[in-house]
């Protein structure tokens, strides 16, 4: 595709976003109800393989997979006063059974937290159930009130990962918090998306919990988007749902408990982040097609072409490579744009002079580098192509990030990077709530919290905050968010 101003990731990453999603056929946004969706098949399948990797990682440190109800019953969402209050603006309402009108209104849920908790209490008796470690996958329903952006801004969230866990002590909840942080790190790092990760400030923590931390992305257009959450609740919500267990002493106590979660923005962010002006870029790993076989025919050569064409979509299959062959009656290079347009991340081309010389022309779609390899041991090369694509794609995510994270002296200059969307500033922050808004107020932007990533940040003694001049060792982040 040609790079003109109007599809161009930096320059318009609106219309680009909104097209590679369309036309790559991820997604459908032309439902007729704002802010919903259609998952196409394609799209569908990168969701799949993105799922998978969050379920194995969930799976393999302890996690089970429960599947709770949408419809959350009027007092039992408003159960916890501050979760409710948080959310009570964006909750839609069920209130008729066909032409009956219901006694008890339902909430769509926005989140699950009182549809499971007011079930743990019943699952809940001793020491001996805890802790609790379950996750569902499902959708949400939010009446999100400013402009909706599929992906990114929606009102029904439909995959949202969300766990939630159940402990006897706050030490083990801390430890949960921990693992969670862990978790989420490994899943964006095989993604290759980037990643800063904050205590979010007081007054934007999760309502209800003691507080959050949250993994932040920086998108094209120099805004960051929330792409994880993990909140410590302590017992806020065990006290409101009388979640109790016996301990030892045969004493009852409230329970603590976290949650966690994240949702299709991280599709949103791997199309975003790896992505460039022809098209997206899918790493191996997730690509619904991984390789694609393009046969170079001409004239009086169809046959041969296309039978060692099947030959190698056959045996990648055999090795569970994702290949496609595209017999379509159209041009070689419609193809090659069409499918370096959906991100396939190989493309094999085979002609008549590879047929004779028994060898193929593979194509890197991170690159655009093109070699040709003997057909024996085809496998394993590209495998070994996949490997390099993976590590390739997560290298230049983090180097182009890193160079987006500038540590300010002063509001002015934070300011100066807000206003023109170059990416996150980090300044000292005596973590208060009143210099927190102020320096939100001051730089038109968004404190995202204190940075707990190390390696983005170099303490140096002596810092003070620029609002009320307290010494500090944090940093604090603002930016521009979704």
């Amino acid at each position: 595709m040609e790079e003109k101003e109007a599809f161009d990731k930096y320059k318009n990453f609106s219309e680009w976003f909104r097209t590679i999603i369309m036309d790559a056929e991820l997604v459908d946004t032309r439902y007729p109800v704002k802010g919903c969706y259609v998952w196409r098949p394609y799209g569908f399948k990168l969701r799949k393989y993105v799922l998978d990797i969050i379920r194995r990682l969930l799976n393999n440190t302890g996690h089970e997979e429960v599947l709770f109800p949408l419809l959350i019953p009027e007092d039992i969402l408003g159960l916890e006063k501050e979760h409710i209050k948080g959310f009570e603006g964006e909750v839609y309402w069920v209130t008729h059974g066909g032409l009956r009108r219901l006694e008890k209104k339902l909430a769509l849920r926005p989140t699950s937290e009182t549809a499971m908790y007011s079930m743990f209490k019943k699952w809940v008796h001793s020491h001996a159930d805890l802790p609790i470690k379950v996750y569902q996958i499902v959708n949400i329903f939010r009446y999100e009130t400013k402009a909706t952006k599929p992906l990114i801004r929606v009102r029904e969230v439909t995959t949202f990962k969300e766990a939630h866990t159940v402990h006897a002590t706050m030490e083990e909840a801390e430890k949960q918090v921990k693992e969670a942080v862990e978790v989420y790190s490994k899943f964006f790092n095989e993604l290759g998306i980037p990643y800063i990760i904050c205590r979010r400030p007081n007054f934007d923590k999760f309502a209800g919990a003691e507080y959050s931390i949250a993994f932040d992305t920086l998108m094209p257009d120099g805004r960051t988007m929330q792409i994880g959450t993990v909140h410590n609740l302590g017992q806020n919500f065990a006290k409101a749902f009388e979640l109790t267990y016996e301990d030892i002493n045969g004493k009852h106590q409230f329970a603590y408990q976290t949650c966690y979660g994240i949702s299709e923005r991280v599709i949103a962010a791997i199309v975003a982040i790896h992505g460039d002006n022809r098209g997206a870029i899918f790493l191996p790993s997730i690509a619904p097609i991984q390789v694609v076989i393009v046969p170079i025919i001409y004239k009086g050569e169809e046959e041969k072409v296309l039978q060692q064409c099947r030959k190698v979509l056959n045996a990648l299959k055999q090795e569970g490579i994702r290949t496609f062959l595209d017999e379509r009656d159209i041009s070689p290079g419609r193809k090659f744009y069409d499918w370096e347009f959906r991100g396939v991340p190989v493309r094999i081309e085979i002609g008549p002079k590879d047929v004779a010389n028994n060898q193929v022309t593979i194509v890197r779609r991170d690159t655009f580098e093109r070699k040709t390899y003997s057909m024996e041991d085809l496998t394993t090369v590209i495998k070994e192509i996949f490997t390099e694509i993976e590590e390739n794609l997560r290298k230049r995510a983090w180097e182009e990030f890193r160079k987006r994270i500038f540590r300010v002296k002063n509001l002015q200059e934070a300011k100066e990077i807000i206003q023109n969307r170059r990416g996150i500033a980090l300044i000292p922050w005596c973590e208060s709530d009143e210099c927190g808004l102020k320096m939100c107020e001051e730089v038109d932007g968004d404190v995202l919290g204190v940075v707990l990533s190390e390696d983005l940040v170099n303490l140096a003694e002596n810092e003070v905050c620029p609002i009320c001049g307290k010494e500090t060792k944090k940093m604090a982040a603002i930016a521009k968010t979704y």
